[in-house]
């Protein structure tokens, strides 16, 4: 086993049978970072060496761009916000007059664009461990990537969380492409 570069891992776990990449892996790793599987630490180094860790950061860099998709013409690149409202509280639940008006006050004057809203049936687990199950409210704001935007959301979550005494407001966002 390999010393002084954390290869001890790989080459245990290809001991102990590791995947078909295992050997190939460790080889690799090995003779890039050990400098070479024989003739000790200068053995594997020179332009081969580089060009394959260039390669190799080139690769990782480019990964990190695979979800990330260029939008088509005529479209521009967005934020899609989906929030999750729970309507039960301590004493009550949040009627549909409670929700029209806090879409009024507190969600209108901050996305005067548009909003989508829709009522919804789910479960979620509380602080405690208990299964909550209740009707829900789903609300979809598509925006740009902004830090006005952000702060809108923020506030948002927080008004309702404080106006109707909930725990949580779960927020799921995604980048999307839009046309008109």
């Amino acid at each position: 086993m390999k010393t002084g570069t954390g290869f001890q891992v790989a080459s245990a776990h290809r001991r102990e049978g590791g995947g078909f990449l295992a050997r190939p892996l460790t080889w690799l790793l090995t003779w890039l970072f050990d400098g070479g599987l024989a003739g000790g630490p200068r053995a594997g180094m020179g332009p081969q060496r580089n060009a394959v860790l260039g390669l190799l950061a080139f690769s990782l860099a480019a990964c990190s761009t695979l979800g990330i998709a260029p939008c088509g013409p005529g479209e521009q690149r967005v934020v899609q916000d989906l929030l999750y409202f729970g309507t039960e509280m301590p004493g009550g639940r949040v009627t549909p007059d409670d929700w029209a008006r806090f879409l009024a006050e507190d969600v209108t004057p901050r996305f005067p664009e548009g909003l989508t809203a829709w009522r919804a049936s789910g479960q979620w687990r509380s602080a405690t461990g208990t299964l909550i199950h209740e009707e829900s409210r789903v609300l979809s704001l598509v925006h740009g990537d902004d830090a006005g935007a952000e702060r809108a959301i923020r506030e948002i979550v927080a008004s309702y969380k404080a106006r109707f005494r909930q725990e949580a407001v779960l927020r799921v966002r995604s980048f999307a492409c839009m046309s008109l």
